[in-house]
C-alpha cells in the first residue's frame, strides 16, 4: 500500500469517527488526488479555522474555482459549520476532509 492509500484509509476513518460517515471511496479519493501534493505536507494538509486568510483560501481556490459556486454568505457559512462541527479547537483537520464535506454539502460530486 502506498502513502497516498494511506491517507485515504486515514481520511475515511476520520470522517467515520468524527462525522459518523461512511465515506463515498470513489469521491474521497478523487478529492485526494486533486489535493496533489499538499496532502504529504504537515501543514498544507490540514486546515486551521482560527486563520481567516486559510478559510478564504478554501473559499475562493476549492469553493469557487474548483466547485463553481458563486461568491455568496452561504459559502462563509458552510466553512463555518464544518470547522464547528469538526471541532474549532481540534488541530488537526484535514484538508480532504473538510474539501469532502463541502462537496458533499453543496451536492457537488460531478465536478469530480
Amino acid at each position: 500500500m502506498n502513502k497516498r492509500e494511506e491517507l485515504i484509509i486515514k481520511y475515511a476513518a476520520e470522517l467515520k469517527r468524527k462525522f459518523g460517515i461512511d465515506a463515498d471511496m470513489d469521491l474521497l479519493t478523487k478529492i485526494t488526488i486533486g489535493c496533489g501534493p499538499s496532502i504529504y505536507n504537515l501543514d498544507s494538509s490540514t486546515v486551521s479555522s482560527s486563520d481567516a486568510s486559510e478559510l478564504e483560501t478554501v473559499k475562493e481556490k476549492f469553493l469557487i474555482k474548483k466547485l463553481g459556486l458563486s461568491d455568496s454568505p452561504k459559502l462563509d457559512e458552510s466553512i463555518a459549520k464544518i470547522m464547528d462541527e469538526y471541532g474549532r479547537t481540534n488541530r488537526t483537520k484535514y484538508r480532504v476532509v473538510v474539501y469532502y464535506l463541502l462537496t458533499k454539502h453543496f451536492g457537488r460530486e460531478s465536478v469530480y
